[in-house]
């Protein structure tokens, strides 16, 4: 390869970040005048193809460069297939249920709004607390595969690029919130486009398959890890799509619905396209020699940048480019994301706009120090997708109107219900409970050759759904007996008195609060937990 050179290597990435902060504070500086409501949210206010760039940027980080090859070398043509769709379809969720939830909460921006709304507050924290961890997961998966992968293309350490990018993002979104994320999202998703369009070119030109290794690598045909990960890559990341503000705040930007059906339509083929061209080059390393599975030396994670060394010095100049800006773009999308979603659901939206700003410089210190001890990005990913899948499933149940009689008693066991079935699966599986507690955090990851992940994945949904029903069970039995004793009507399972009102989905007991200073209107809604 032509590895560029410690000057130019400099040159490009500090170059490329100078630009994305002096064009942020630009933008900064036009948004000065906004209020409040528009610094942590923009709602009803984008059109179609905005969406579709920002939901590219932030759907992408630079963490793909590591796990979509290396998914290729140990499951091939099988596993990119299953690993793009099942990142990409999933965005489409926010399609289908963003104008339900819209509907039935329209002062909202995310999810846990709604939350409070249907389930009462103790639901609520209890998801802003795991939707805030699973950001901050995030944001450190992205930082410590921001290192790597500088290091990985430059021979130089990542931590000063690292630094840089915290420094960059943290500025420009102090400043402007939700928009800037939102404005520069969308330049940096057309740079992503473009740059994955040239890489792709200059691997099909420059790139030699030995036809010979094509048949014996055996990446062409199907695995039991490709099967399984069928139903765990489905799960694992729809589930945890449910966690991530950036895409709640960006779907509820969406001018009109018809907006958002197009906007993350396209947002889904752009991203299936781009992540199954990240994910062959694995499999072209592997065929063009780049790669050797049976180099104990090598390992899967880094075949894009084994492959990248059979090509010229400005091919990886490129990529340095497209790092920075997947980096970036996904970077400020979860800082933002992440204050937004700390100062409606811990502050109801109260808190002055330079405390605000002050939490976002506040969260880059820990985040920085955790990534630096972090070299696992998929094992970060794993123990957040565990999480969501027993949450989610009994999340949900609550927005259909039949499921009325579901509170948040059954939502809150149901989740931590769904945890400690991982652990009874694997206790049983592994005939240790030494190893059914490692399964939770799923420490051999996915790649394994047994069904301790897939068991995983099955007992975290199908148990939080017993746990909650069993929870509900509890809970009606309970207030049974309360109304039996104190003499009163059993009640529990009467229908609420917003099933009846056709003007608003909630509006029995709803208390609605203008601040014209802020611009922000709320609704108080005495969502039932028990």
């Amino acid at each position: 390869m032509g590895q560029p050179s410690t000057q130019a290597s400099n040159a490009i990435i500090y170059l490329s970040y100078g630009a994305f902060l002096v064009f942020g504070c630009f933008v900064a500086w036009k948004l000065r005048h906004q209020s409040k409501g528009d610094y942590l949210s923009s709602n009803r206010t984008q059109t179609a193809l905005p969406l579709a760039l920002n939901f590219i940027a932030s759907a992408l980080g630079s963490g793909i460069l590591f796990a979509y090859p290396q998914l290729a070398t140990i499951t091939g043509v099988q596993g990119v297939v299953v690993y793009a769709v099942a990142s990409a379809a999933p965005l489409m969720i926010f399609a289908l249920l963003g104008p339900i939830i819209r509907k039935k909460c329209p002062e909202g921006f995310v999810l846990t709004e709604w939350t409070r709304q249907r389930y009462g507050i103790i639901t609520a924290l209890y998801l802003s607390f795991l939707t805030l961890v699973t950001m901050f997961l995030y944001m450190v998966a992205e930082l410590s595969a921001l290192q790597q992968i500088m290091t990985a293309l430059t021979g130089m350490d990542g931590l000063p690029m690292v630094i840089v990018e915290c420094v960059v993002t943290t500025i420009y979104t102090s400043l402007g919130g939700f928009k800037i994320s939102f404005i520069t999202d969308n330049i940096q998703g057309a740079m992503v486009v473009g740059l994955i369009i040239i890489a792709t070119i200059t691997v099909g030109v420059e790139t030699k398959v030995d036809k010979s290794l094509v048949d014996s690598s055996g990446l062409t045909k199907p695995s039991l890890l490709g099967w399984q990960l069928l139903y765990i890559l489905p799960v694992a990341i729809l589930t945890n799509d449910f966690f991530l503000s950036n895409f709640w705040i960006r779907a509820f930007a969406s001018k009109t619905d018809k907006d958002l059906w197009i906007g993350i339509s396209m947002a889904a083929v752009a991203v299936l396209i781009i992540l199954t061209l990240v994910g062959t080059s694995g499999l072209i390393a592997t065929w063009s020699g780049a790669f050797d599975p049976t180099n104990p030396e090598q390992d899967g994670s880094i075949a894009f940048f084994l492959l990248l060394e059979q090509l010229p010095a400005w091919t990886v100049g490129i990529v340095l480019v497209m790092v920075v800006s997947l980096s970036t773009a996904a970077f400020d999308s979860f800082q933002s994301a992440m204050v937004s979603t700390a100062s409606n659901d811990l502050f109801r939206n109260k808190l002055n706009i330079w405390w605000i700003r002050g939490a976002v410089i506040l969260i880059i210190f820990p985040v920085v120090v955790i990534a630096l001890k972090a070299p696992s990005i998929l094992q970060i990913y794993l123990i957040s997708d565990l999480v969501s899948a027993s949450t989610i499933p009994v999340l949900v149940l609550g927005l259909s109107d039949r499921f009325y009689w579901w509170r948040g008693f059954e939502v809150v066991v149901g989740g931590l219900g769904g945890i400690l079935s991982v652990f009874i699966f694997g206790t049983i599986y592994f005939g240790s409970a030494l190893q059914g507690a490692k399964l939770m955090l799923l420490e051999q990851g996915l790649y394994g050759n047994d069904w301790s992940a897939f068991g995983a994945f099955v007992a975290a949904p199908v148990g939080g759904l017993l746990w909650g029903f069993g929870a509900l069970a509890v809970r009606l039995t309970y207030r049974f007996l309360e109304a039996r004793l104190k003499g009163h009507r059993f009640d529990a399972l009467d229908r609420p008195a917003y099933l009846a009102n056709t003007t608003s989905e909630y509006a029995d007991g709803d208390e609605i609060h203008t601040d014209p200073r802020a611009g922000l209107v709320t609704v108080d809604h005495k969502g039932k937990f028990f």
